[in-house]
């Protein structure tokens, strides 16, 4: 992380691909646990706790540039614990999985092409400086 506000927009760049990373690995740990008796399928929060930090004033630029970024972290849940797809009370839809972890992996793409450009344009600005 890079400790200055001018900075924030690659901090929050940074901090989705973080929570992109946790949701690959726990979304590869969903798959694994298929066949699992009685696991129950996780996954990551971060959009919503992303979407309420950057809410309320016109201005994304101003909001970023406010933003506290030891707030937004994402967090790990087990999602619909009463729920079971099976007998042996797995709730884990491999082809969901699947689905969901090539998603995620378009969104951690995008995530690091969208920090290069950030890096691009400022290594561009300095250079006409």
């Amino acid at each position: 992380m890079i400790l200055s506000n001018a900075y924030n927009y690659i901090n929050v760049l940074d901090k989705a691909a973080d929570a992109s990373w946790l949701r690959n690995d726990v979304l590869a740990n969903n798959i694994a646990n298929a066949d699992t008796p009685n696991y129950k399928r996780k996954d990551v929060q971060f959009e919503t706790y992303l979407q309420g930090a950057v809410a309320g004033t016109d201005s994304l630029d101003e909001r970023v540039a406010t933003l506290d970024l030891s707030t937004l972290n994402a967090t790990t849940y087990t999602e619909q614990v009463n729920l079971s797809y099976r007998m042996d009370g797995n709730n884990v839809d491999i082809s969901t999985e699947n689905v969901e972890l090539a998603k995620n992996q378009i969104t951690y793409y995008t995530l690091m092409n969208s920090i290069k450009n950030e890096f691009t344009r400022l290594q561009s600005a300095l250079r006409t400086s």
